[in-house]
């Protein structure tokens, strides 16, 4: 809300649809709150600038109609932040031939530029398969040529900054990110004032409790999972293990991913971790991409090859959880 409010301070417009966009999925945006007793809705942001360039709607389940509609409009307005989000990140399915035909290559087959932003909730979380995955591997197959941006951010200056970014470079990228759902409440997932007023957006996060001069093992990891890395990281006092996190996928940060290997001299183990199975999330992309670079992974840790992107057992997943993080810091 503190992006949106910041650009439309700006005189730029922001436009938000999707399935319970309003309120936000998991409670997290609160853009429209309702008065109980008489139904009257009240949106702050209809205060800022005169109120006139805040559009949000709480549109109806044809994810292909309204995503349709949505890259249209980021079209003809592309001074507009325009924002489409999914109730759960596998919803962008009944919209994938617009992903396909505009969102991903219109660039390429026309010359045509778009800044949509798509936001789909990801995370096994334990909700079932067909609630866990945004199919972060599908996006990044569809990645060549700078023709788009992946990013999944894991703390909110960092969200902050990625979505103002959208609208304050002079060129328009779509943008999807895969937003969290549980770290919406974790206690750790908190940035202060200067992080948003001082900083820019980071591409990559370094880890600052291990010791570079000591570290033997670096984890590389993308999203939730980090805050899962960290708890076990502290817990046993891990200043041996770092562990970096990418926040934005694609295009890869090769260069800062470099810089910051650099600095861990006496590791022997670089190592790829997610919570996704194996044949997806990140890690089919990042193998072929960095075995192309000198930054090749010694080790990859994750769940195994699947046909569905969760198990529906809630005692199994929650066990898988335990074997991957566990197996990161033996």
């Amino acid at each position: 809300l503190m992006a949106y409010a910041t650009l439309l301070d700006e005189g730029k417009r922001v436009r938000i649809s999707g399935q319970d966009v309003q309120r936000g999925t998991f409670s997290h945006r609160h853009a429209v709150l309702t008065l109980e007793d008489s139904e009257e809705k009240y949106i702050p942001l209809a205060n800022v600038n005169g109120g006139e360039r805040f559009n949000i709607y709480n549109s109806l389940l044809s994810e292909y109609a309204v995503l349709g509609f949505e890259y249209g409009y980021a079209l003809a307005n592309p001074q507009a932040l325009t924002i489409w989000e999914a109730q759960f990140g596998d919803f962008y399915n009944g919209a994938q031939i617009i992903v396909d035909q505009y969102l991903s290559s219109a660039e390429t087959k026309w010359k045509r530029s778009n800044g949509l932003v798509m936001m789909l909730p990801h995370g096994m979380e334990g909700q079932g398969p067909e609630h866990s995955s945004g199919r972060i591997e599908r996006f990044l197959e569809l990645c060549a040529n700078d023709n788009m941006i992946i990013a999944n951010c894991t703390t909110p200056a960092n969200y902050f900054h990625l979505l103002r970014r959208q609208l304050v470079r002079d060129f328009r990228k779509p943008l999807i990110v895969f937003t969290p759902k549980s770290l919406l409440r974790h206690p750790k997932v908190v940035s202060k004032l200067d992080n948003f007023t001082k900083e820019n957006f980071h591409e990559v996060i370094d880890d600052t409790y291990a010791k570079p001069t000591t570290v033997k093992r670096v984890l590389f990891c993308s999203g939730k999972i980090y805050y899962d890395l960290l708890e076990k990281q502290q817990a046993d006092k891990r200043t041996d293990v770092a562990i970096v996190r990418i926040e934005q996928l694609y295009p890869a940060p090769v260069d800062q991913l470099k810089a910051i290997r650099a600095r861990y001299k006496k590791a022997t183990e670089f190592i790829w971790v997610q919570e996704e199975n194996e044949n997806m999330g990140a890690w089919p992309y990042y193998c072929r991409i960095f075995n192309r670079t000198d930054l090749e992974f010694t080790e990859h840790i994750s769940r195994s090859e699947s046909g569905s992107p969760a198990t529906g057992y809630m005692k199994k997943h929650a066990a898988q959880q335990e074997a991957l993080i566990n197996k990161s810091f033996e």
